[in-house]
């Protein structure tokens, strides 16, 4: 097989060397690259929020002496599955949605949809499967959470068309993807609190932060193409926005864990997160698209970090 046969059917900004192209079969690549499995990081920075919240509402509950760790462990199990499948299905509405867009953008040309690889019915099909894999996922919480995760799919059906009417398309992708900082929390404990509403509020500011990064890769063709987003607001100011985005969550972060009773190793992990942030700011070169995917990617490290120091705490 020459290299040429060998690397097609990749999408172009998708590692090559990925665990769909070595254990799945080629006719479920389009599949799983409708659905970014080939790219976990989406599904790691929907989840890190989810786990937040558990493990900040596992501290809340350690210190009311009602803390099940196997409740805690459950749960987490829920929103890994959870945040792989309804990624996927948001992913897929997504392209769905950016059909004629994607066409018009080098990265995402060689997408499933655009490519031909996928027709639009198949596609649908799809997406459908995944979001009855997530459906059966959310019916596992009590009822208060079920009917909070039923409300999350307004902000994920808005969020495709948010580049179309405001330069702020990362927020409402923010409000999306940040839900589950609400979540945890609803499942432990059946209803939110300021500690999650300020978690969900701090999560929102970073996924602003972290997605205007990795905009950055687009902007000469987001700007031919008409598409709006924070990294052509920012432009050049970029850095001191994400000052203040960043400098943002950490705050909002800092009054979830005072208000969820977080202990003292949460905190460290939070201060952590802090000099990653500060790096990643020092280090952004704008004009560097591989650069930018790479500190994009680097923010599901400062996820962890922040869950790390949640999860010992309440542990230990």
């Amino acid at each position: 097989m020459s290299k040429s046969e060998q690397f097609s059917g990749r999408v172009a900004d998708a590692p090559s060397d990925n665990f769909v192209y070595r254990l799945l079969p080629r006719a479920a690549w389009p599949y799983a690259q409708l659905a970014r499995w080939d790219r976990p990081i989406g599904w790691q920075l929907l989840m890190w929020p989810c786990f937040w919240s558990a493990a900040l509402a596992a501290n809340a509950a350690e210190e009311m002496g009602v803390f099940s760790p196997g409740l805690f462990l459950f749960h987490l199990v829920l929103f890994f599955i959870g945040a792989v499948a309804m990624r996927g299905a948001g992913c897929t509405y997504n392209d769905l949605i950016d059909h004629e867009i994607d066409m018009e953008v080098a990265r995402t040309r060689s997408r499933p949809l655009p490519s031909g690889r996928v027709s639009r019915f198949e596609a649908k099909v799809f997406l459908a499967l995944q979001a009855l894999a997530g459906l059966l996922v959310l019916l596992q919480f009590n009822g208060f959470a079920i009917g909070l995760g039923i409300l999350s799919l307004a902000t994920v059906a808005i969020y495709p068309f948010a580049k179309r009417f405001t330069d702020w398309p990362q927020f409402f992708l923010g409000l999306a993807f940040s839900w589950g900082a609400l979540m945890g929390w609803a499942a432990t404990f059946g209803t939110v609190s300021w500690a999650a509403i300020w978690l969900y509020a701090g999560a929102v500011a970073w996924t602003i932060g972290y997605d205007t990064i990795y905009a950055h890769q687009d902007k000469e063709d987001d700007e031919l193409i008409g598409v709006r987003s924070t990294a052509r607001l920012f432009g050049e100011d970029t850095k001191a926005w994400l000052f203040g985005l960043y400098g943002l969550a950490l705050l909002l972060l800092l009054f979830a864990f005072i208000a969820g009773s977080a202990g003292v190793l949460a905190y460290l992990g939070l201060a952590a997160a802090a000099v990653m942030f500060a790096w990643q700011i020092l280090v952004l070169d704008i004009g560097n698209a591989d650069q930018c995917l790479k500190l994009f990617k680097f923010n599901t490290r400062v996820g962890a970090t922040i869950f790390i120091g949640l999860c010992l705490s309440a542990l230990l």
